[in-house]
């Protein structure tokens, strides 16, 4: 008996620390776009990488 009355504050404590977390998540943005990640893999980056063409020189 003596450990629930130790345990129920503790649960209480990470209770209060986990909807503290959620609350500063949703403020912070972190819930707003859950679509666009998911499709940037499908579009090609491709352009950045490759080497522009340099203009030639002129004598």
């Amino acid at each position: 008996m003596d450990s629930i009355l130790f345990l129920i504050p503790i649960s209480i404590i990470f209770l209060t620390i986990a909807i503290i977390a959620l609350v500063w998540n949703i403020k912070s943005g972190q819930f707003d776009d859950l679509e666009s990640p998911a499709h940037k893999i499908l579009f090609d980056d491709d352009d950045d990488l490759q080497p522009k063409d340099k203009p030639a020189k002129k004598n």
